[in-house]
């Protein structure tokens, strides 16, 4: 058998909606607690991040509101899709998360979910709510930027 690149990536999902809703301020790599069916049907790209948003606990992490469709081939056995799902994370990152939550009122979002050699990994996010300004700011600059590709892209073929 041949050896797992553990460097290789495969971006599953982004979750485009936290990046114009919040403010990223820091990233953190987590693992997922999965069970069997849920790695197979994330392999399949069937996920969605809605509402989803994290909490700090005594435990430690919870991911709430990811949903995870059931597996086409599983059987009687096949996970809830919305049950809450625990983040695996190191205990100081947890307390770090945990203090810049309660002091300052940031929010915890997952932003990404992709593959890591043969691992299923989380990219959480600390972010700041958006006012309506900044969302404004953003899609104008959005079509700005869409506008000049588009100019680039007649002047190229002329």
């Amino acid at each position: 058998m041949g050896k797992i690149d553990k460097t290789a990536f495969k971006l599953i999902q982004k979750n485009k909606k936290a990046f114009f809703n919040y403010e990223i301020i820091e990233d953190l790599e987590c693992g997922i607690s999965l069970a069997g069916t849920e790695v197979k049907s994330i392999r399949q790209g069937k996920v969605s991040f809605g509402d989803s948003y994290i909490t700090v606990d005594d435990k430690g992490l919870l991911l709430v509101g990811l949903t995870i469709q059931p597996y086409t081939f599983g059987n009687l056995y096949n996970h809830d899709p919305k049950r809450n799902r625990r983040l695996l994370a190191h205990k100081m990152e947890i307390k770090h998360l945990r203090r810049k939550v309660d002091e300052r009122g940031f929010t915890l979002v997952p932003t990404e979910i992709y593959l890591r050699g043969n691992l299923v990994k989380l990219k959480v996010a600390l972010c700041r709510g958006k006012n309506v300004h900044d969302k404004k700011e953003t899609i104008k600059e959005r079509d700005q930027n869409r506008a000049m590709r588009r100019e680039l892209k007649e002047l190229q073929y002329r």
